[in-house]
């Protein structure tokens, strides 16, 4: 197997840090000298990339960045509520390759799926109460209205999805009304409904926003939901038939949607506890075992009688700005889009 950027960069770290300089003197060097910002804990560390992803903001213009996602191609696809381009493409140096999309005003949620040999994108707008599914050039293949067989809306202004997740084994899509009635409404992939469960409430199988979900495969043979309940302030776990099994308490994070990406878990909070500062908010990593790792951001995560203690927002970095989601790409670095963040572009952190 190839060695990754990351693992070269490891290897040659080590090797400089045999000099007579040591290790740890060498590294404080460099970081001075390139006045470095590193961000994590423990084995997941990052070092935040000034400058990354900036284009023409006349010419490709951002309101809110609210998520993005990696196609198979390596390139990085950044949704944004601006009707001007309501999708950024980019390569991983920062270069915008493509623009597209005018008609979606209410931009939130943007998840990929892979069928056969192709991919597709899945748009929820809360502003047209609507689920599109796209080619990755733009194109419209599926739209989904409120969910009028589920009996809970009286009309689609009740409806604001925030998310979606698609089963990789049978293509079912399920949408997650985060901003509206709370509800989980799962279809089949030609867009026909199944059922529905969840709703608002204080309950372990109910919600209070229910703003993002992500099929867990980490354990093949048992494939199941991770729902976020952000006010609560935690994840839950669902079987794929909306049954109820668990809750993941991640104290003080107001967390936004699960990304799962090999064996970790990967989420913007996008504020800590009360805090409501303009630069608030910070990533969350938590292991297989689901127990938080690093928090690049904020607090270093501590557990007490194998509870985890409250996290806050560490505001020696700035740089965050309501964190809404993470995209992270083959060599482990973390794309970072942002919410009411004066217009800002994703922020890059490369993995150490």
């Amino acid at each position: 197997m190839k060695d990754t950027r990351r693992t070269f960069l490891r290897k040659a770290s080590a090797a400089l840090g045999a000099t007579a300089f040591g290790p740890n003197i060498w590294i404080k060097k460099a970081r001075a000298a390139n006045k470095e910002i590193v961000l994590g804990h423990q084995s997941h560390r990052y070092r935040v990339i000034e400058g990354w992803g900036i284009p023409d903001g006349a010419k490709h213009p951002v309101n809110d960045c609210h998520e993005m996602v990696a196609d198979a191609r390596g390139r990085l696809l950044m949704l944004t509520n601006e009707i001007k381009n309501n999708v950024l493409v980019y390569d991983r140096s920062g270069k915008v390759l493509n623009a597209w999309g005018t008609s979606y005003p209410g931009a939130h949620g943007l998840s990929l799926s892979t069928e056969g040999t192709e991919q597709f994108l899945y748009i929820t707008d809360t502003d047209r109460n609507l689920v599109i599914k796209t080619d990755l050039n733009g194109k419209e293949i599926l739209t989904l209205d409120y969910p009028r067989e589920a009996g809970e809306y009286e009309s689609h202004g009740s409806y604001k999805p925030t998310e979606t997740a698609i089963n990789p084994a049978n293509g079912d899509i399920y949408v997650a009304d985060g901003y509206g009635k709370n509800f989980i409404i799962q279809y089949d992939s030609t867009g026909k409904y199944i059922r529905h469960f969840g709703g608002t409430g204080d309950t372990a199988g109910t919600f209070r926003c229910c703003h993002g979900i992500a099929v867990d495969v980490r354990h093949p043979m048992n494939p199941t939901l991770l729902i976020t309940d952000r006010s609560h302030m935690c994840f839950k776990r669902f079987t794929l038939q909306g049954e109820y099994l668990e809750r993941i308490e991640l104290p003080g994070s107001f967390i936004c949607r699960p990304v799962i990406q090999g064996e970790h878990v990967y989420a913007a909070v996008y504020r800590s506890g009360s805090e409501s500062r303009a630069n608030s908010g910070y990533i969350t990593i938590l292991d297989r075992n689901n127990r938080v790792i690093s928090t690049p951001g904020g607090s270093a995560p501590e557990y007490s009688a194998n509870s985890l203690q409250q996290q806050t927002k560490d505001f020696s970095f700035s740089g965050f700005r309501h964190p809404h989601d993470v995209c992270i790409d083959n060599d482990e670095s973390i794309y970072v889009p942002q919410w009411a963040s004066g217009k800002t572009y994703p922020v890059k952190l490369e993995r150490i």
